[in-house]
């Protein structure tokens, strides 16, 4: 054999062990993971025997990604960039044990909800807004039932079971499947009772949350909203309680299945001036007067100024907003039937600086947003608020027509309901939340 040949014979016996050498160790790699999988497997099993909580995951199939189940069930399945409910669902999964301190019963809690404006002019059952006048709800474990009040409207206020506080606290205990033991109710109120500042979504969106927390149950968020699905459902629609959840403006909708809604942004800098009368402003009664169709015309006027209010509020075009408000659903025939101030407030209101008026929910309160709320505060005064001669004018319309009310100025909140006190509290040692709550 020549040396040639030896050479040759040489480095295949050498590329043969080679490729032995690195099958042997990728086989024996794939064991390994295979083996570490199966031990990770395990731990987790056991894991979740020894948790007894099940994952509160709203399952909505709406939102599963892949156009089959085993797409939709399969967490190794790859995420495109836009499934963020996916994500999110993940997220949540893998956290899906509550800690039991923060799930128990508790004995007392304080909630803070805000005032809001529904409709907004033309966006009747549908758009509201968070305004920075806040209520708090105390609800204490208790031998008998009992409400009590103070502040704004506490003396019309229903002290007993009919209070729509009461009736969110028992929706609570309904969804956690608990019964409802007796509870003492106390009101600080500074939401204008009846006028149209959304008091009755506040009470319900209140005695839910108050409800939830001592009970000790925890609801769905993420694809499911089911606190928004419990508050409209009792509400009928969630222009109100959808900012008095989630603050800001809120675009609310049925969707079919439930109740879905999303903010919109707010210009900052945004003041609210309202006239507030002193009479009370039936919901009921405000609906009466409207009739049950409209001409198609009237329709598309308020298709239009719908798309132009949320087009104004997007890009911060304060001065498209006096468009974006008009409307011819709801605003005329309660003018007419109920508010003969309403029109000319809101021209005296606009003529004075406001961006726009409008009435606040079923009324009687008119509502004006105006600029300059932002910056230092003596270039506010001496270059743009408005807020003083809006008000003024407002005032002189009152007058008038011989309605007595009060202005009130105030800011858009961008903050919904929150618990501010719990009995005992979810703070501990190790971590300190808002307020120390």
């Amino acid at each position: 054999m020549s040396s040639s040949d030896n050479n040759k014979l040489a480095t295949t016996a050498l590329v043969a062990g080679g490729i032995g050498a690195a099958v042997s160790y990728y086989l024996t790699h794939k064991k390994s993971q295979a083996a570490s999988l199966e031990n990770s497997r395990e731990r987790s099993s056991s894991f979740s025997n020894l948790n007894s909580r099940t994952s509160f995951i709203f399952q909505d199939p709406e939102y599963d990604i892949g156009t089959s189940s085993a797409a939709s069930t399969n967490d190794t399945a790859v995420l495109m960039p836009h499934s963020h409910e996916e994500r999110m669902r993940r997220r949540i999964a893998a956290r899906m044990a509550v800690e039991d301190e923060n799930s128990q019963p508790r004995q007392s809690v304080t909630v803070r909800v805000p005032a809001s404006s529904a409709n907004c002019g033309p966006g009747y059952d549908c758009i509201g807004l968070a305004v920075d006048l806040w209520t708090e709800v105390t609800v204490t474990r208790a031998a008998k039932f009992e409400i009590t009040a103070e502040g704004d409207g506490a003396a019309e206020m229903p002290k007993d079971d009919s209070n729509l506080l009461v009736t969110g606290v028992k929706a609570a205990y309904d969804t956690a499947d608990k019964p409802m033991p007796p509870l003492r109710y106390h009101v600080v109120s500074r939401i204008p009772y009846a006028r149209g500042l959304g008091s009755s979504s506040a009470a319900i969106v209140a005695g839910i949350i108050a409800g939830l927390v001592l009970a000790g149950h925890r609801l769905p968020v993420w694809g499911s909203e089911s606190l928004l699905q419990i508050a409209a459902t009792i509400e009928g629609h969630p222009d109100n309680v959808a900012p008095v959840i989630y603050g800001g403006f809120q675009i609310g909708i049925h969707n079919g299945t439930r109740w879905v809604t999303e903010r919109v942004p707010c210009p900052p800098g945004t003041q609210l001036v309202m006239f507030i009368p002193d009479f009370i402003g039936k919901t009921s009664a405000a609906r009466e007067v409207l009739s049950d169709t409209i001409s198609r015309a009237d329709a598309a006027f308020n298709i239009g100024r719908v798309a132009f209010l949320i087009h104004a509020l997007a890009m911060g075009n304060l001065d498209n907003l006096k468009w974006g408000v008009q409307d011819r659903m709801h605003q005329p025939q309660r003018a007419e039937a109920l508010y003969k101030h309403l029109y000319p407030m809101i021209k005296a209101a606009e003529e004075a600086g406001a961006c726009c008026a409008y009435l606040s929910g079923a009324g009687p309160t008119v509502m004006a947003l105006t600029s300059g709320a932002s910056g230092d505060i003596f270039t506010q005064r001496e270059k743009e608020r408005t807020d003083f001669s809006v008000a003024k004018a407002m005032m002189q319309v009152a007058q008038t027509f011989g309605v007595k009310g009060r202005i009130v100025v105030t800011l858009a909140s961008n903050e919904g309901a929150r618990v501010v006190k719990v009995d005992p509290p979810f703070s501990s040692e190790y971590i300190t939340f808002r307020d120390n709550v």
